[in-house]
């Protein structure tokens, strides 16, 4: 089983503190979604956890502080999907998601059969079958979102972090992408801590909402505890209808403002 903790995480960028006393466990197959108004900190608390930032306080995986770690054990256990990532224009499809692999691939060596079949098996399930030998270069937004979500897949780690994952992505591809976080969190175990803008995804994606303002967490729960018109006034500011769908799928719906 594998743990992610957080004890008083506390990000800051020079005088300005973007995470304030941040702490949360989970566990192997928990999916937790960060979600806040932009500034929040959401990004802040997945980018320490990738050990991609400085900070005090403690986040660890099973038992092991992040920043005394390894690089090639951090990608091991760790995979994360940033909002904007560096995308090097020039490399095929193949060459890209393979380097998910190299946290296993020996010094001096060079990718396995077994490797490449993973590659080939992610491509598939993100629906870039047949991608393989197209350079980045050539690919559309939403493509690309997708290349770099199948790169942190075949890193087959036990921690996924996922900063605004389907924010290119149309519908459909997003209900695909995250059908698949959702199957690999209940087959494999995976622990997995996404930051998400689009409220009903959340709700109906992750086992519990964080909802963070200003730094600090301030809600949490269940979609329905934290989805309410109340905390979405309050802290992002908008007026907006909640609505339960038969199935428990909790619906934001924000209401237009008045017109004359």
């Amino acid at each position: 089983m594998t743990v992610l903790g957080f004890c008083d995480l506390r990000v800051t960028y020079g005088k300005h503190v973007a995470v304030e006393s941040y702490n949360d466990i989970l566990y192997s197959g928990e999916w937790v979604c960060v979600i806040g108004p932009n500034g929040a900190g959401k990004s802040s608390v997945l980018r320490a956890a990738a050990g991609l930032l400085d900070y005090s306080g403690s986040v660890a995986v099973d038992q092991k502080e992040v920043p005394a770690t390894s690089a090639r054990w951090r990608a091991q256990h760790i995979a994360f999907v940033p909002q904007s990532p560096l995308i090097p224009l020039d490399m095929t499809v193949q060459e890209y998601v393979l380097l998910g692999r190299n946290p296993y691939i020996p010094y001096f060596g060079v990718e396995t059969a077994g490797d490449r079949g993973i590659v080939v098996d992610v491509l598939q399930s993100l629906d870039l079958a047949g991608f393989e030998r197209r350079y980045l270069a050539t690919l559309s937004g939403g493509e690309i979102q997708r290349l770099v979500i199948a790169r942190a897949l075949a890193q087959q780690a036990p921690v996924l972090l996922l900063d605004e994952p389907t924010s290119a992505l149309d519908i459909g591809h997003q209900q695909h992408a995250l059908e698949l976080v959702d199957r690999l969190r209940r087959e494999r175990g995976l622990t997995v801590v996404s930051a998400m803008h689009d409220l009903t995804l959340a709700g109906m994606y992750a086992d519990r909402l964080v909802l963070m303002h200003e730094g600090r967490s301030v809600a949490q729960g269940s979609a329905a505890e934290v989805l309410r018109p109340e905390n979405l006034a309050k802290y992002y500011g908008v007026s907006a209808r909640v609505h339960r769908e038969p199935d428990g799928t909790i619906v934001v719906i924000p209401n237009r403002g008045e017109r004359n």
